[in-house]
């Protein structure tokens, strides 16, 4: 902890102004110290991932997961990607990775606040995933107090689909609806819809700022911490006979409000609340905050995107799509599942407008 009182609370610690002081005052190692000034000048970090059984957690964890991949599709080229979200929540090893004590103490130490784990992705091959900013899905106010750790469970190469960063990318301006133009609901079917329009904006500025994409070629057990607004994506995968196992966890902090922002317009009214949030450490759900304050549940009631205009309902659907199965959308959204909600009702309410998977 610092001995000198920050006058920017509400900026991560490794991305605020202050840095030199702030970190000149913490008690922090050597190693931390490093990490943070590579992630202040980069937007990333890699490290060794700390666990010394990280061989046999890395097999436990495909082995676990094997069956839930549709490898079928994936090598007919039906599908772009493969991926399990949360599995954490059936798998003792995913946890084990997302809350591993000395990351969850490195990343503290790096933005000034307490740490969660929110999600998990497991892959068993590259996401081949245009490269985009983790803030216009998983943002917090204040902003930029989210991160990812992206975990190697096999050697990764050219050939099978590593993950691509552009460096110094994270310092750019957080781009939002405003930013691109677009009122989530009012300009396209679904909430989403607008989401081409950020992959132009981002190709865009990759083009006028030149920045060059890092490709990185990680060794089983190394990790990538991550920064909010990082542009980062994956590369195509050229042998798709090849595996490219890899877990990413993405984490919030304590004392702040969190929403995505593509489907929110702050300033007509609706935000988009993720109200559902638990930290995966403790089981528990934490709670949306302003410098300290609970966001009133019936703020967030009132802000849901879908209230304020009057086109969602117009186009709500009024029954689920053919071969709708209540059990296989529960297995694909797990956080659905935790939250005990009938499943036709989410989907129908919720699941549609959000681009759910159905199985």
């Amino acid at each position: 902890m610092s001995s000198v009182a920050n006058a920017l609370p509400g900026v991560p610690d490794v991305e605020s102004p202050l840095f030199e002081t702030i970190f000149n005052n913490k008690d922090v190692t050597p190693e931390t110290l490093e990490v943070a000034r590579k992630l202040r000048k980069d937007g990333f970090a890699v490290i060794d991932f700390p666990d010394p059984d990280f061989d046999m957690t890395a097999e436990k964890i495909k082995r676990a997961l094997d069956d839930r991949y549709d490898w079928k599709a994936w090598r007919a080229g039906a599908i772009p990607g493969l991926r399990v979200q949360d599995a954490w929540d059936t798998v003792p090893e995913v946890k084990q990775l997302a809350c591993n004590p000395k990351i969850l103490k490195l990343l503290s130490d790096l933005y000034g606040r307490r740490v969660f784990p929110f999600q998990t992705l497991n892959f068993p091959v590259g996401t081949q995933q245009h490269f985009h900013t983790d803030s216009v899905h998983f943002s917090s106010s204040p902003e930029r107090f989210m991160a990812g750790v992206w975990v190697a469970l096999e050697d990764i190469d050219a050939d099978n689909g590593p993950l691509v960063y552009y460096p110094g990318s994270h310092s750019l301006p957080i781009f939002t609806n405003e930013h691109i133009g677009v009122n989530p609901d009012t300009q396209a079917q679904n909430m989403y819809g607008h989401y081409p329009a950020y992959e132009k904006a981002w190709e865009a500025i990759v083009e006028a700022l030149d920045l060059k994409p890092f490709y990185f070629y990680a060794k089983k057990g190394q990790a990538l911490i991550w920064a909010a607004n990082l542009l980062h994506g994956g590369a195509a995968q050229k042998d798709r006979n090849r595996t490219r196992y890899s877990q990413v966890t993405h984490y919030y902090f304590e004392n702040c409000a969190y929403y995505t922002p593509m489907g929110s317009v702050e300033f007509l009214g609706p935000v988009q609340f993720r109200d559902n949030i638990v930290d995966i450490s403790t089981g528990k759900r934490m709670p949306n905050q302003v410098n300290g304050m609970e966001v009133p549940a019936s703020h967030i009631a009132h802000t849901v995107p879908s209230k304020h205009f009057l086109r969602d309902l117009a186009k709500r659907p009024t029954k689920t799509p053919p071969g709708f199965d209540p059990k296989a959308y529960l297995k694909a959204n797990p956080d659905v599942a935790r939250a005990k909600v009938d499943p036709v009702k989410h989907w129908l309410e919720f699941g549609y407008r959000e681009g759910r998977p159905l199985r």
